[in-house]
């Protein structure tokens, strides 16, 4: 009798399992809004949630316990979502199994930190606009929070369209009588001189420096624009002068090329810097330069993304 009644409650339990309810917030075309669908994935996991980032199925879907709370906050988002019960989950949970997919079981939402001047307004830079629209908590910092160690209080570093050479972008060329281009250099010489520098392409070689650091001790980084090849050079940079008089009072190190040093390089290696201060570029690592875009048909304006293995690369996959 003992044993039928044991073989009742597995039976009840199992069925109970296939029956419960679970949402799954797809990433392919049938998704409304895929920002906001980033941020409802955050949102969850900030109730103290767990969910599934099921990589490669379905653009990247999220998978999560279905409540009457998160099914109004997606509505209300206008993010789409679909309900499946225990069975359609295990089918999902094979076909994951049994492809180049992964399930990464999401149990805390990241802190972000932005690197962004003061002052600038969220349109300013595509990082803080597209996570202010997802909804995505973040804090800005800046050289002097990277300086004072700051960036260990948090999981992810986002960086826009930075320069950490001291060159200011390499706007000099086109924009230096703009009021604009001389209140930026104005507060960047300023702050380098608080922070204790005597130019501004040191302290920003000391802030490229830090954030290394921060990525070599675990902390992950998104860097577009500029920022990815900046942080490269200044990093070469560090025991020669790259920086041209108009940006620094003083000229070029001569012999600046054979100084470089590439092992310290996060990404780049090999790259040849374009040092003229009238030249929008700041090395050979664009393709094409951005002074020389090539103009191309949609026939030949293409590229293809490498596939990783979910199951054995899945940062990379993200």
């Amino acid at each position: 009798m003992m044993f039928k009644k044991m073989i009742y409650i597995v039976v009840i339990l199992c069925i109970n399992k296939l029956c419960a309810q679970y949402m799954l917030v797809p990433m392919d075309l049938k998704q409304t809004n895929h920002l906001k669908a980033y941020g409802i994935a955050y949102w969850i996991l900030k109730k103290d949630v767990t969910a599934e980032w099921l990589l490669n199925f379905r653009g990247g879907s999220f998978l999560f316990t279905d409540s009457e709370l998160f099914e109004n906050e997606c509505r209300l988002r206008g993010v789409h979502y679909e309900k499946v019960n225990g069975a359609t989950v295990n089918q999902i949970y094979a076909e994951i199994e049994n492809n180049n997919m992964e399930r990464i079981l999401l149990e805390k939402a990241p802190k972000i930190a932005v690197y962004s001047p003061p002052g600038y307004q969220p349109w300013d830079d595509a990082v803080t606009l597209a996570l202010t629209y997802a909804e995505i908590d973040y804090d800005i910092v800046y050289d002097r929070e990277v300086l004072t160690d700051k960036l260990d209080d948090y999981d992810w570093l986002h960086l826009h369209h930075e320069d950490f050479t001291g060159q200011y972008g390499k706007f000099w060329g086109a924009f230096r009588h703009e009021s604009w281009y001389i209140k930026q250099q104005a507060e960047a010489e300023k702050l380098a001189n608080e922070l204790g520098y005597s130019k501004v392409s040191k302290e920003k070689g000391d802030v490229a420096r830090t954030i290394k650091k921060y990525v070599t001790n675990g902390g992950f980084l998104f860097a577009m624009c500029s920022a990815a090849d900046a942080l490269d050079i200044a990093l070469s940079a560090e025991n020669t002068d790259i920086c041209d008089v108009v940006f620094d009072g003083d000229p070029i190190d001569p012999s600046f090329e054979s100084k470089l040093d590439y092992n310290e390089c996060l990404a780049f290696e090999n790259f040849r810097l374009i040092t003229n201060p009238a030249i929008y570029e700041f090395s050979d690592i664009d393709t094409p330069p951005s002074n020389m875009p090539r103009l191309r048909d949609p026939d030949t304006d293409y590229f293809t993304l490498f596939e990783f293995s979910a199951k054995y690369d899945p940062v990379p996959t993200m």
